[in-house]
């Protein structure tokens, strides 16, 4: 988006925080409402677990510690106005009109009846059930498939906007595993709540379960809410699951907020705790991709993919009054991103995870990502002969599976390190590509694509391939902190700084000036690779018959004759 200044010497200066909960850490980042200009920001890896996340012996579990949230919370708040106090001149705590919250997700996490996290509780803190369920954790794959099977025979229409699968990422999958796993966490559990919206309570006092106030963007993706059937699936249904969550149904939200809204002032307690103004506006929360694509100027025909150790992919469109439903979408709710738009989501369950496990567990010879990404960019497309399915941490769009896993074929016995990276780089862009088409398949036209992320940042190879393989220019976010950015444009809006979320975009968010645009030759390689990828896809993937003799032996005739 163009950036509108207007006369920033007449506008006294105004600054919002966006507080951004990622899988390892927290960080804070200060910005100007008037151009989105980063000031200060600041990290605080969460202290629990491995890296911040408790594990076990079983593989598919991973939750988090909810004290380290607001140990987050209370840190970089307090190091952000130490900042801010040495650094920016004439500064007044005053100045910050507003705070946005942006968690990753599905990441509920059970509370008592006064909105405190069990976790927090002597009696649970060793229990990895009271903790919050992070969104990576996939123990309810059985779940999961048994909530899809029960909505698409008893309730239709709501599992249509999810994609028509429900995950075992969310909400109600981790919770309804937790009722068969661990009815002692479960019975404890007045109600679950997501990260997202616990922490806004928290900090504006609002934890308790009669004055909690939820965001559409958790509740509408991973939880099957929408105000057309007044909220949160019904209670008949959920009984249908389980008694308990039947039960647990008169206790949730019937209303949802978009992120303009506030769901409260700064507590007089956190003021204290953390030395800001009590009553500085917390933003409704959301999830860190939602507020990534905000944060990279989303609107309607720009695709925002938020890059990291996983992917998430945002579109909005303007609403027609009516939901398409698109198969194997992460759901399709109004307000979720931008207020008074369809919010669309859909992503690949690992990228740069994959890159990683490459690199740190395989341990190829002098395989550093930029020694691997260095030689890798000497090899031409089709040249090694290999190809790969990026499912190492399941398939999220579209197949909508946790239980598929990755694979490479093609090798031999010259098979390098560096044309196996280049690999893994193709597949996840080939992973890219099928999102893409299933939105316009749909209907939903891409006529722009912003990049951000950690990976976006720094690896102009990865860019590069993206671009060849699906034929369109890569544009990179000018933040390397959007999702940050996100939460801090919400802080702005609830705090009065601009009317609205999209005026803000227009003065605080743009794209870096060099973007990675196709090289035609290479596109015309990856066009033969693509219809080899969707084979190796459809057969692994869906239940369709398909064949595969002929893979092989066409990835050695294209390796045949690009190989230079």
């Amino acid at each position: 988006m163009k950036k509108s200044h207007g006369s920033l010497k007449k506008q006294a200066a105004t600054y919002s925080i966006g507080l951004d909960y990622g899988s390892e850490s927290a960080r804070a980042l200060l910005v100007d409402t008037r151009t989105g200009e980063e000031l200060t920001t600041c990290v605080f890896p969460y202290p629990s677990g491995t890296r911040g996340v408790i594990l076990s012996k079983d593989p598919n579990l991973a939750r988090q510690n909810p004290a380290d949230y607001l140990a987050a919370a209370e840190f970089l708040l307090k190091r952000t106005l130490a900042m801010a106090k040495k650094g920016i001149r004439g500064f007044s705590p005053t100045q910050i009109v507003g705070i946005g919250v942006d968690t990753t997700g599905s990441t509920p996490l059970p509370v008592d009846a006064s909105g405190r996290a069990l976790g927090m509780n002597p009696k649970f803190a060793k229990d990895p059930a009271a903790m919050a369920w992070l969104w990576k954790d996939h123990t309810s794959t059985g779940e999961a498939r048994e909530i899809t099977e029960k909505a698409r025979e008893h309730r239709p229409q709501m599992i249509a906007r999810c994609g028509n699968t429900y995950s075992s990422e969310w909400f109600f999958s981790k919770i309804l595993h937790c009722a068969r796993t661990n009815p002692k966490v479960f019975n404890a559990a007045h109600l679950w709540v997501e990260c997202a919206d616990w922490i806004p309570a928290v900090l504006t006092g609002t934890e308790h379960p009669d004055t909690l106030r939820i965001g559409v963007c958790a509740a509408g993706h991973k939880a099957m809410f929408a105000h057309d059937w007044q909220g949160y699936p019904d209670a008949e249904f959920l009984s249908m699951l389980e008694p308990g969550l039947g039960e647990l149904r008169s206790r949730l939200r019937d209303r949802a907020l978009t992120i303009d809204q506030s769901v409260g002032g700064l507590s007089a307690e956190w003021a204290k705790r953390t030395g800001l103004a009590a009553g500085i506006p917390v933003a409704a929360g959301a999830f860190d991709a939602h507020l990534g694509a905000i944060g990279s100027g989303i609107e309607p025909g720009t695709l925002v993919k938020i890059m990291g150790t996983s992917t998430c992919d945002i579109a909005v469109a303007p609403h027609a009054g009516r939901f398409p439903e698109i198969p194997g979408l992460c759901g399709i709710v109004d307000g979720s991103v931008t207020p008074k738009m369809l919010g669309f989501e859909a992503g690949q369950s690992a990228v740069g995870d994959i890159f990683n496990w490459f690199v740190d567990v395989m341990k190829p010879k002098g395989g550093t990502h930029e020694i691997l990404s260095k030689e890798a960019a000497k090899i031409p497309p089709g040249a090694s002969g290999l190809l790969a399915l990026d499912w190492n941490n399941g398939n999220r769009t579209v197949l909508v599976d946790q239980l598929l896993t990755g694979l490479l074929i093609g090798q031999t016995l010259y098979t390098t390190p560096a044309e196996v990276y280049r690999a893994l780089i193709e597949a996840t862009a080939f992973g890219a590509l099928t999102i893409i088409n299933r939105f316009e398949e749909f209907g939903v036209k891409i006529d722009r694509i912003v990049n951000s992320g950690g990976i976006a940042e720094k690896n102009p190879l990865v860019m590069q391939i993206y671009a060849d393989v699906t034929s369109r220019t890569m544009f990179v976010s000018r933040s390397g902190q959007t999702c940050a950015l996100g939460a801090a444009i919400a802080g702005a809006v609830v705090g009065g700084a601009h009317a609205s979320v999209a005026a803000a975009q227009r003065a605080m968010t743009g794209v870096k000036p060099r973007p990675f645009k196709p090289n035609p030759k290479a596109h015309a390689i990856y066009a033969e690779l693509y219809p080899l990828y969707r084979a190796l896809h459809d057969a692994f993937g869906t239940a369709t018959a398909s064949t595969l003799n002929h893979v092989m032996k066409r990835l050695i005739e294209i390796r045949t004759r690009t190989r230079v």
